[in-house]
């Protein structure tokens, strides 16, 4: 690589394509609204297939939608690197979140046909479908089945909130290919991606060399009492569900606290029955969203969570159902592809740090399957999920040289 430590690539047309991809799918204050299997995700789709077929690159399909552009290597038997991310964004998520990952292993598949290198190994451009769980539950869901967490058959039959299935929307939208889930096998898979965090920005970093995944647990918590009148009700007769909740938020931050640096916690999704102004709720059912790279600790957490629960409701008179419906344990990413981001960062003079990824990402189901790594850069105030998500050609372009050359490394040029 010696010969190639000032390759660069092009930060202008990287930055081009993000916004010509962000008029798909516009969102109503500057983001996106894209969000899986919709018909903006089947139309972000063919730009890109396009896009990939002009840079000289063979689609391929799977059965879960995921796609695959592939640049071929010297070397026909050579296991290809994989590199890519996600096009789907959040109701209202932004314009990098996910893009960033997959436009970023375009461009560099783009500046390696500029400049007439070969390498060894092919590299696959890739797209994940559903990375965001948003319209059907989980998240990472075709990575996942990729990797064989999730069973085809038990994906397809996902339902979003109007009752439609994956398997029916993907077929709807014409993007469900013949090749097996799972079948390709991959020397190693690299994904960019914005922080969606505060780090970076706030030390004045570049580059995250990602080291780790947090692990989580997604718990639905139902907690049932009674519906009375706010107004005629004694206070000592109250089974007030709504109260409950609350001294359960306050549990799940508690929890998190105790167990810094790293452990996070917090209550999401949250439906309060029957939502009038003068009814006591007799009903309430919300998520709690643990995670922390330590797998240890994040079993400690839910645990001490249950319990707490348990103790929380005994003292009202009200009960309480507890759920799991998303959980995987952190991820510890190969050493030689984080070695490989590291030493890219280092190689092209960015500022850098280990950085554990808070949020879960299609590579921490694909590092099952395959050796794996991570690169993150900057995001504005480290907001994202958000149509604010903002960040700079600078950070886009930082980002996408390190992730190539970590590719380009691990898949070897040919002189």
């Amino acid at each position: 690589m010696s010969q190639l430590s000032n390759l660069q690539i092009n930060g202008d047309r990287l930055w081009d394509s993000l916004m010509e991809m962000a008029k798909i799918g516009p969102g109503v204050a500057g983001g996106n609204n894209r969000q899986t299997l919709t018909d903006e995700d089947g139309e972000g789709r063919h730009l890109f297939k396009r896009w990939c077929e002009e840079a000289g690159l063979e689609m391929g399909l799977d059965t879960m939608g995921n796609m695959f552009a592939r640049r071929e290597g010297t070397d026909p038997d050579a296991l290809p690197v994989y590199v890519g991310s996600h096009l789907d964004t959040q109701p209202t998520g932004g314009k990098y979140d996910g893009v960033l990952g997959v436009l970023g292993a375009l461009e560099l598949v783009r500046t390696l046909n500029d400049l007439n290198i070969k390498t060894k190994h092919p590299i696959v451009v890739t797209n994940w479908t559903n990375e965001e769980g948003t319209r059907f539950a989980p998240a990472m869901l075709s990575s996942g089945v990729f990797a064989g967490v999730h069973e085809e058959e038990w994906a397809k039959a996902r339902v979003d909130s109007k009752g439609k299935s994956f398997g029916e929307e993907l077929k709807r939208i014409g993007w469900e290919g013949d090749e097996p889930v799972g079948a390709r096998k991959m020397k190693a898979f690299f994904e960019l991606h914005i922080e969606q965090g505060p780090i970076l920005e706030d030390e004045d970093l570049d580059i995250g060399v990602v080291t780790h995944g947090q692990g989580l647990y997604w718990l639905q918590v139902t907690l049932t009492g009674k519906e009375s009148h706010t107004g005629s009700t004694p206070m000592p007769k109250r089974r007030n569900a709504g109260l409950g909740m609350a001294r359960v938020t306050e549990l799940v931050h508690e929890t998190a606290m105790d167990y810094q640096p790293n452990a996070v916690g917090a209550i999401g999704h949250v439906e309060v029955y029957p939502n009038s102004r003068n009814i006591i709720p007799g009903k309430c059912v919300f998520t709690v969203d643990i995670r922390s790279p330590s797998k240890e600790t994040l079993e400690t957490m839910k645990m001490r969570i249950e319990d707490g629960i348990e103790t929380i409701v005994d003292a009202m008179d009200i009960s309480a159902e507890v759920e799991v419906v998303g959980h995987f344990d952190p991820v510890t990413f190969d050493e030689n592809c984080v070695k490989a981001v590291r030493d890219a960062a280092e190689r092209l003079g960015y500022s850098h740090t280990n950085i554990v990824s808070g949020a879960g990402h299609d590579a921490c189901w694909i590092n099952r399957v395959a050796p794996t790594a991570m690169v993150m850069c900057p995001c504005v105030d480290g907001l994202s999920h958000n149509e604010a998500e903002e960040i700079s050609k600078e950070w886009a372009t930082a980002g996408a040289n390190v992730l190539m050359h970590a590719v380009v490394e691990t898949a070897g040029v040919v002189e």
